[in-house]
């Protein structure tokens, strides 16, 4: 059985609550996540995410990015 890691992002919305709504996919590279919060970032800002960060098998693994408001 092969286990892969798990990288995935949390959303907090502008009173710094993690949100339950979006959900992020997850992805088996850091590469692959970071590639997808750079072509999906506008649209989760305009559903009232301000800030992402992204957790490795549950922990933080990057500084938590700031969204500029849609």
């Amino acid at each position: 059985m092969v286990v892969r890691p798990q990288w995935e992002w949390q959303f907090e919305g502008a009173a710094g609550v993690v949100l339950e709504r979006p959900v992020s996919p997850v992805f088996t590279t850091q590469f692959d996540a970071e590639q997808w919060l750079g072509e999906t970032w506008r649209a989760l800002a305009g559903q009232g995410v301000r800030a992402v960060r992204l957790l490795h098998e549950g922990a933080q693994a990057t500084p938590t990015l700031t969204l500029p408001a849609a």
